[in-house]
């Protein structure tokens, strides 16, 4: 029995090796998020670096806290300013005119200076500052003979050369120690008027009444 013999080009080939195995979807996708993610977390860590100096360059340098305020004596008078040496309290009073007419009260203007050149403190209210009216030797009336019990203090801090001006009147009527009442009213003719605060008296001022 023949045996056909094949053909020398159809001598049996090797056998291939079988294709390796597909990984599992899971570490196929945890790969691919690797590769995809490294990158990008790179990108968003630059970005926010990047931010983060632009921020701070941005940002202006916090402003030195300024000092406190050293408190003046004319907000807190209990500071140690000292009071007003009478040698230093330089006082005037001036009339607002030369004669005051029949029915017109007489009207001052009472200037307190410190002639110094630290400030001080003086109390020229009612119940220590005096204006005291004669004629000749005659006194006439004073500011203090009848002045409140409850009269308030006022305190002035006047610097040194400053001065502290007020307007007062004179209701034309004779006073007495004790406020005295049913005295006569003074007439007409020439009076003087000082006025004194703090062991300090100004220059007598001249005027007339008609």
């Amino acid at each position: 029995m023949n045996e056909r013999k094949r053909p020398a080009g159809d001598a049996a080939r090797p056998a291939r090796p079988a294709p390796a195995a597909r990984p599992p979807a899971r570490v196929f996708w945890m790969r691919r998020l690797v590769v995809l993610g490294l990158p990008l977390a790179l990108v968003v860590g630059l970005v926010v670096w990047l931010t983060g100096r632009g921020g701070e360059a941005d940002a202006a340098p916090d402003a030195p806290t300024p000092p406190a305020a050293t408190p003046h004596p004319e907000d807190t008078p209990e500071s140690g300013v000292a009071g007003c040496d009478p040698a230093q309290l330089g006082l005037a009073i001036t009339p607002g005119a030369e004669s005051f007419p029949a029915g017109v009260d007489p009207t001052f203007e009472v200037a307190v200076t410190n002639s110094g050149p630290e400030p001080c403190l003086v109390d020229a209210g009612e119940a220590q500052r005096e204006i005291v009216i004669t004629s000749g030797s005659d006194r006439v009336w004073s500011s203090r003979d009848c002045v409140a019990a409850d009269a308030e203090a006022r305190t002035l801090l006047l610097a040194g050369g400053q001065s502290d001006v007020t307007q007062l009147g004179w209701p034309r009527e004779r006073s007495a120690a004790g406020c005295a009442a049913g005295l006569p009213s003074p007439g007409a003719g020439t009076y003087s008027v000082t006025v004194a605060v703090a062991g300090a008296t100004s220059p007598a001022a001249v005027f007339g009444l008609g």
